[in-house]
């Protein structure tokens, strides 16, 4: 099993930026995805990006051209760069890992993420 744990969540303005992090612990070993899902209110799950750990990465089409995702596979940490930042993009945002093999991913506890005016 695998720990997350998120940080950098907050409240920002829209058009403001945000930087969450997250630090993995425990078994990561193989090949495997880090990324990023959030939230909303009375919403499903969604994807916002994940990264692999060679480097390939995947996104929302919603976040395309704002968010940037990135991994330091020494450090075991995550990170998603999110610019341009709208009040639809309110939400919990989630912290994901998934390990090839596995039938379930790791989660962490999430951190919330408001933008407003």
């Amino acid at each position: 099993q695998v720990q997350l744990v998120e940080s950098g969540g907050g409240l920002v303005q829209p058009g403001g930026s945000l930087r969450l992090s997250c630090a993995a612990s425990g078994s990561i070993t193989g090949n495997n995805v880090l990324g990023w899902y959030r939230q909303a209110p009375g919403k499903q799950r969604e994807l916002v990006a994940v990264v692999g750990n060679g480097g390939s990465t995947n996104y929302a089409d919603s976040v395309k051209g704002r968010f940037t995702i990135s991994r330091d596979n020494a450090k075991n940490t995550v990170y998603l760069q999110m610019n341009s930042l709208k009040p639809e993009d309110t939400a919990v945002y989630l912290c994901y890992y998934w390990q090839f093999g596995r039938a379930i991913p790791d989660w962490g506890q999430g951190t919330q993420v408001t933008v407003s005016s």
